[in-house]
C-alpha cells in the first residue's frame, strides 16, 4: 500500500534488496500506520540512491512539502563520511526531512550476527520504536545511527506510531525512533 503523497508520509529509499527486506519488515509490524511509509524499489548501491536524491527526489520533496525521505544505505566501513556523500546532493531547504540510516559495512553482517531474517530484523526493530525500548538499535551494529535516529523522532515517529505517544520512546542512547 502506498502513502498518500498529500498528507504526512515517508518514503524509503533502500540501496539494495537487504536493506528493502528491513525496511519491509519494520512496516510489516502491526503498530506502523500502513499508509504511513512507502518502500521504494531499490536503488542500485548507494552513488545510486545519492543520485536518484538528486535527479528525482529533491524536486518531488520540493513539491510535496509534508514527505519524508529515509535513505538506507550500506556505509562500506565509512562511517560518518558515507553520510556526508549521500546527503551532499540534498538540498539545503530540505535537509532537515531527509535522514540516512545503515549497517556500518552490509547488512548481511547484522543478519548473521542476529541469527534471523532481514524483515525478521526489520519487525524488532519497529517494536523497539513502539515499546520504547533500544536493545537491538544499540547492538554494535546499528548504535551508529544514533544521531540520524535521534534527528527524525520527532517527524517521523508520529506519523508512523500514531498510537504511541512521542514522549513514551526512547531509541538508540535514549533518542527514540
Amino acid at each position: 500500500m502506498s502513502a498518500n503523497k498529500y498528507r504526512p508520509h515517508v518514503h524509503v529509499l533502500p540501496e539494495d534488496d537487504a536493506n528493502r527486506q528491513l525496511a519491509n519488515g519494520f512496516i510489516l509490524h502491526a503498530a506502523v500506520a500502513p499508509r504511513s511509509v512507502h518502500v521504494l524499489p531499490p536503488a542500485g548501491g548507494w552513488t545510486a540512491v545519492r543520485d536518484s536524491f538528486l535527479r528525482e527526489h529533491n524536486a518531488e520533496m520540493q513539491r510535496f512539502p509534508d514527505r519524508l525521505m529515509v535513505l538506507l544505505v550500506d556505509f562500506d566501513g565509512h562511517g560518518v563520511q558515507r553520510v556526508h556523500d549521500v546527503m551532499s546532493e540534498v538540498d539545503r531547504a530540505i535537509v532537515d526531512r531527509v535522514f540516512v540510516l545503515g549497517a556500518p559495512d552490509e547488512p548481511e553482517q547484522l543478519r548473521s550476527q542476529l541469527k534471523e531474517k532481514y524483515e525478521s530484523i526489520g519487525k524488532r526493530l519497529a517494536q523497539e520504536c513502539a515499546d520504547g525500548t533500544n536493545k537491538l538499535w544499540t547492538h554494535a551494529l546499528l548504535a551508529h545511527n544514533a544521531p540520524e535516529v535521534a534527528r527524525m523522532l520527532g517527524q517521523v515517529r508520529p506519523l508512523v506510531f500514531p498510537q504511541v505517544g512521542v514522549a513514551a520512546v526512547s531509541g538508540p542512547t535514549g533518542a527514540g525512533t
